[in-house]
């Protein structure tokens, strides 16, 4: 079976091989037609043919003798005609059949040579999209004759430079918003503060001011996540060695106390990327599964295991019964599940965000499924050390 990728490459060699052969095999029918005629009536020297023999001779020579004569004369004739015709067709085969073979490899060339722009275009696509909004500033930049090739990979980078300014006027724009918003909330929560333990302040005000304060806690909490989720977006381009299990036994050392049960089965899990990103994503993944648990008796498990040559990080959660159609949009900001969307404990729905961003910026993936009996089981796998080039 032909590779899907080699079927355009196939028909063009076919094509190419095809036209050569068929203009082999159209010269030597020709080839064969001409020599045949040429051949058919032979001539002696003098120009004299076979036929005019007899009336040139018949008063010198017994009839009968040059008859016979004729008669052989005619055996050979035909002898080496046909001894001709066989000997061309012959070599003139085997000479097809080296034409055919060289111009299937000149097809072969002559498609690689059209098809080596389009598969240019193929790979940086490809980079791209398995990248982030940073792999947008990457061009195709194609050099050679301008064809309706090069007019194509020109048309692309023109795609793709609008869609990296939006990208980036996107990721400014929250970054930037972010920043200007955690002023007046600082500003508010400073002043709550000074009323709060003003000496001679009423119970209300007292209780008012801890409402304000939560509340303002809360909003600070969104600016952060909003801020986490457009730093990174960003392609991770400086890169150290990182051990998940490290980085697993930190996050649920420093976990509050709490009714959940947490479990981790640890096992070396190296890994290169940004140690700060990566930290915040396993805190994300077990803050998540520790929301989730709203009955008492649930756990959180955290394994980390190396997988081939990559580094994978399981976290699994006891809790509510999640369709499946939930789970596709999960990863989306601002998409809450069931139990966290009402409720003192509820998120802001950039916790699943943040961690597909973290892992798209590191090369990774992450893949939710439902639990049965309720909850989730996450799964990241990151670039292990031994596969970064």
């Amino acid at each position: 079976m032909i590779p899907r990728h080699w079927t355009i490459r196939v028909r063009l060699t076919v094509l190419y091989g095809g036209l050569f052969f068929l203009a082999g095999a159209v010269l030597l029918g020709l080839t064969y037609v001409l020599v045949r005629e040429s051949i058919d009536k032979p001539r002696f020297e003098g120009g004299m043919v076979l036929e005019q023999l007899p009336e040139v001779i018949r008063a010198r020579f017994d009839p009968q003798a040059v008859a016979n004569l004729q008669e052989v004369i005619r055996r050979e004739q035909e002898a080496f005609q046909q001894q001709t015709l066989n000997s061309l067709l012959t070599q003139g085969s085997i000479a097809l059949g080296l034409v055919g073979v060289v111009a299937v490899g000149f097809g072969w060339l002559m498609a690689e040579r059209v098809l080596r722009p389009l598969h240019r275009i193929t790979e940086t696509a490809a980079r791209i999209a398995a990248g982030t909004g940073a792999a947008l500033h990457e061009r195709i930049a194609l050099t050679g004759p301008r064809d309706e090739i090069a007019q194509l990979a020109d048309t692309f980078d023109a795609m793709l430079e609008r869609l990296d300014r939006s990208f980036d006027g996107q990721r400014r724009f929250v970054a930037n918003a972010s920043h200007e918003l955690r002023t007046p909330l600082a500003i508010n929560r400073a002043l709550i503060e000074l009323a709060v333990s003003r000496p001679g302040a009423a119970e209300e005000t007292r209780q008012l001011g801890e409402s304000l304060l939560a509340i303002n806690a809360r909003h600070e909490r969104l600016i952060d996540g909003l801020l986490m989720l457009a730093e990174s977006e960003n392609l991770v381009t400086e890169r150290s060695t990182v051990d998940l299990a490290d980085v697993v036994a930190r996050v649920l050392g420093a976990s509050p106390p709490d009714s959940v049960d947490l479990r981790s089965r640890l096992a070396p899990a190296p890994t290169t990327g940004d140690p700060v990103l990566i930290e915040r994503l396993v805190q994300n993944l077990v803050e998540n599964g520790i929301r989730h648990n709203v009955a008492a008796g649930g756990w959180v498990e955290v394994t980390t295991r190396t997988v081939g040559d990559d580094a994978q990080l399981v976290v699994s959660n006891t809790g509510p019964v999640v369709a499946p159609y939930e789970v596709e949009t999960i990863f989306q900001p601002f998409r809450r599940l069931g139990s966290v969307r009402t409720g003192p404990e509820r998120g802001f729905g950039l916790g699943l965000s943040i961690v597909a961003a973290i892992v798209r910026g590191h090369g990774g993936r992450v893949v939710a499924v439902p639990r049965e009996g309720g909850g989730l089981r996450v799964t990241v796998t990151l670039p292990g050390r031994a596969g970064r080039t």
